[in-house]
């Protein structure tokens, strides 16, 4: 993951979804009951604050999957938090997306944030983008959300000239691997250690973008 946001481990890094630890807490299924629609964009600078409010509930609710502990993501300020988010909202470095319910009813307050995935380079494959932070709201599991997350980090990634897409996720979190090779991703045989626990391994997946 990158500071903050480790990219390949499924939810941001140091998120619950991270590459693809990502896919902790991911379901592709279609079971839950319908929710009211979102809409998945590129984080822009006016989301900072929005962004904090997912990343704790992202580190309250999948710990395990990131690299940043909950305590040290609440005592960041907002100066920080918006600072991390300009520098994710343009370019082809490293972009996040998120699923934006906008307002809760016409006119009413902005609802918060259901999902989240991000995108980096590979510092040593020109050619791959790391999806990284991967996570969905619990109430949103299973609506769809997570296919329009990777397609939104896929497109960009085209976009930016990358036509693969690459992301890790734990050993044994067979749910969250189902998932993704639903989506495409196939396991590519490689076998790495857990950023921060010594006993787990996490396996690298790929797809095209």
């Amino acid at each position: 993951m990158t500071a903050g946001f480790r990219p390949g481990s499924g939810v941001p890094d140091g998120s619950a979804a991270t590459t693809a630890r990502t896919g902790t807490t991911a379901s592709a299924g279609t079971s839950a009951p319908a929710a009211r629609a979102a809409t998945v964009r590129r984080v822009t600078r006016a989301d900072a604050a929005r962004m904090r409010a997912l990343r704790l509930e992202m580190l309250a609710d999948a710990p395990l999957a990131f690299i940043e502990t909950l305590a040290d993501a609440a005592a960041r300020t907002h100066a920080d938090y918006a600072a991390r988010i300009a520098s994710v909202s343009t370019g082809g470095h490293t972009a996040q997306f998120v699923a934006d319910p906008g307002g809760e009813r016409p006119g009413g307050p902005v609802g918060r944030f259901v999902g989240h995935a991000g995108g980096t380079v590979a510092p040593h494959e020109p050619g791959l983008t790391i999806v990284y932070a991967v996570y969905i709201t619990p109430a949103r599991r299973g609506t769809g959300l997570l296919a329009e997350l990777i397609d939104g980090v896929a497109a960009w990634s085209r976009e930016c000239g990358r036509p693969e897409l690459m992301l890790e996720v734990v050993v044994g979190n067979d749910r969250a691997y189902r998932a993704y090779r639903r989506l495409g991703f196939v396991d590519s045989g490689v076998r790495v250690p857990h950023p921060t626990i010594p006993t787990l391994r996490e396996l690298q997946m790929r797809r095209p973008a």
